[in-house]
């Protein structure tokens, strides 16, 4: 687990492409401090596993299921990522509670200055845009971040100058795509909605079905 805040930006030194996964090398810093193999770092909101590692970088495979729902298979040799080690028990909780399991990429329609801060329109999908939610948290591209305002179609985030030195999005331009992680909390609350619904159809059919051996076994025939 993860909170979104952005410990370093690091750089893509090394890609390996397969026909159905990804290996990546990244130049770090931070993040490796007391890493150990097999430990988890969230890059650009992707949990990855640390399978190799040196004292200035790491080396992680992405699957195609990581590749298929996010933003990691169009980086490039140069690319800056957004980097956080997983939370540990003493740690302290800034951000929100970020799995690193992506639900789907947007693409950035607006960038704008507003004073002090940066807004951005992000287009997400069309599936994930019931789970966001206006002053709600959102993780993009792993950092945690504020929904401004949303709509059926788009949503505005407000950036401060901190946050935009601090990791990629002061590099980011329109049309580019991010990686969408939305809160875990609505997506839960769906799904035992969903249980319910489908337990409650199952003990209403049961209760109502009146037949010819419904009728024997309660002494009407």
């Amino acid at each position: 687990m993860f909170t979104g805040i952005v410990e370093e930006v690091g750089i893509i030194k090394a890609i390996k492409k397969g026909l159905k996964y990804c290996k990546i090398k990244v130049q770090a810093k931070k993040v490796l401090e007391n890493t150990n193999i097999g430990d988890s770092i969230s890059v650009n909101g992707v949990c990855l596993t640390v399978i190799s590692m040196t004292t200035t970088e790491f080396t992680a495979d992405i699957v195609l299921e990581s590749l298929k729902r996010s933003n990691l298979g169009s980086l490039k040799i140069g690319s800056k990522i957004n980097l956080e080690r997983a939370l540990s028990a003493s740690s302290r909780f800034g951000g929100h509670i970020v799995s690193g399991h992506i639900d789907c990429i947007g693409q950035i329609t607006s960038i704008a200055k507003d004073e002090m801060a940066i807004l951005i329109t992000i287009k997400p999908s069309s599936s994930v845009i019931k789970y966001i939610v206006e002053k709600g948290s959102i993780a993009i591209d792993g950092i945690s971040l504020t929904v401004a305002y949303v709509d059926d179609e788009k949503f505005l985030l407000s950036i401060i100058p901190h946050t935009s030195s601090e990791t990629t999005l002061a590099y980011k331009k329109v049309g580019d795509f991010v990686n969408i992680e939305c809160d875990i909390v609505g997506k839960y609350i769906e799904s035992f909605m969903k249980f319910n619904e489908k337990v409650n159809e199952k003990v209403i059919k049961k209760e109502y079905k009146i037949n010819e051996s419904f009728l024997k076994e309660n002494g009407f025939m």
